[in-house]
């Protein structure tokens, strides 16, 4: 049997407005060098969205009454004429196997691919600066707090004298 947790469970909804906003995203491309790796981040946090989403929910939907009036389950009368164009229905097929499949795919790969570069720099480099600072709090290294402690060995024999 396991323990219970002493945090208790991790409640997604905190980390998931933070996942999927914009904000930040200036930010985000600065941290990048390069025109296309600038569009890759760009279209990776905006295809990330909610507000995408949605917009590729209602660019699916759209074709969606056509096809309901072929398979005979609705009556052409019952849905608005420009919805059962065919004109419509081909660009919604273009946009969602071409467009988004095709070249989407691996522009968000490549966004992925340099925020992952990104992220490991900034790891590096933490790791980097922990190293530091741990050296210096080390009580064995000259310098620091190995410093200060002799001072203080100075001091403690010069009172106790």
């Amino acid at each position: 049997m396991t323990e219970p947790s002493v945090r208790g469970p991790v409640k997604a909804s905190h980390h998931i407005a933070r996942v999927v906003s914009l904000r930040g995203l200036g930010k985000e491309i600065q941290g990048v060098k390069g025109f296309n790796a600038k569009v890759a981040v760009l279209l990776t946090k905006g295809v990330g969205t909610m507000a995408c989403a949605y917009l590729f929910c209602v660019i699916a939907l759209a074709s969606l009454p056509a096809i309901l009036v072929q398979a005979g389950v609705l009556q052409k009368s019952q849905v608005p004429s420009f919805l059962t164009k065919p004109g419509l229905i081909l660009v919604v097929a273009w946009i969602a196997q071409t467009f988004i499949q095709l070249v989407l795919l691996s522009v968000i790969m490549v966004g992925q691919s340099v925020q992952s570069a990104a992220s490991d720099a900034r790891a590096a480099s933490t790791f980097t600066d922990t190293e530091t600072i741990l050296d210096r709090l080390d009580v064995r290294t000259e310098g620091g707090i190995k410093a200060i402690l002799d001072r203080l060995d100075a001091l403690e024999a010069a009172i106790t004298k």
